[in-house]
């Protein structure tokens, strides 16, 4: 059985890929890639894997990007930190999804659901699979703290304490309330996958914002709005005009139309 594992921590790379081998002595690491980019070059000019480990979250984006780059027919198990992505794993080959640090006997169980599917017919998607897919989806969670650096020092900041997420010259803040700007490690695309949304809304390219910091609204040029929120710098907030509509749901709570 060969397997590919998409990973961008190379000790987690190392440990999954050894207990895999322990798991299944005949397993074949067929390879190892560190990005969204590394991985679309691999399945472009290697045979398809038996099976694939994509961790979700890497340096360069998600590894959803991947099936949008090349085609998969691969089988995969997803590995993350986070359980918000199960829905659009769901979406994918996703045979199995394993929250990190990966448990040995979760791992033994992924490894026989992917043997089980083996003797299901082409194109035909289990009924326990879906449940249990779905079921994941019931329990998501979100991120409710960041942890950020300063000087030497390490902060946890909870997202109550957090007005908005911006861009700024190729890095990612945090406004919080104490009225201080914060590095992140992540990109906002990243950012906005960890958050509620119904605590925090995308309103353009730049910012991600929260319900709890917007004071007040009114309508802008082109029928696009204007939002004013609390420790507000210079640059205007403006949401985007093919975001509007998405914006007043969900400032009505009517996340259900979005």
């Amino acid at each position: 059985m060969r397997i590919l594992i998409i990973e961008d921590e190379p000790l987690a790379a190392a440990q999954l890929a050894a207990l895999v081998v322990q798991l299944k002595p005949g397993a074949e690491i067929a390879g190892v890639c560190d990005t969204v980019e590394s991985a679309v070059k691999w399945f472009t000019s290697n045979p398809q894997p038996d099976l694939a480990f994509f961790d979700i979250q890497l340096g360069d984006g998600l590894s959803f990007e991947i099936f949008k780059s090349v085609e998969i027919a691969t089988p995969v198990i997803f590995t993350t930190a986070y359980d918000q992505y199960a829905l659009q794993a769901f979406k994918v080959n996703s045979v199995d999804y394993l929250l990190k640090p990966i448990d040995k006997e979760e791992l033994q169980n992924a490894l026989n659901k992917f043997e089980n599917l083996q003797n299901v017919q082409k194109n035909q998607f289990p009924e326990a699979l879906i449940r249990d897919l779905i079921s994941s989806v019931g329990k998501q969670s979100f991120k409710k703290r960041f942890l950020v650096k300063i000087g030497t020092h390490l902060r946890a900041i909870t997202t109550n304490e957090i007005l908005y997420f911006y861009s700024f010259q190729k890095g990612t803040f945090l406004k919080a309330t104490d009225g201080r700007n914060y590095l992140l490690d992540q990109t906002l695309e990243i950012v906005e996958q960890q958050v509620d949304p119904d605590q925090f809304f995308r309103i353009n390219r730049k910012y991600l914002v929260a319900i709890d910091a917007i004071t007040d609204m009114h309508v802008y040029s082109n029928s696009r709005l204007k939002i004013k929120v609390k420790q507000q710098e210079e640059d205007d907030f403006l949401v985007a005009r093919e975001k509007v509509k998405a914006f007043k749901d969900w400032i009505e709570g009517n996340q259900g139309s979005l």
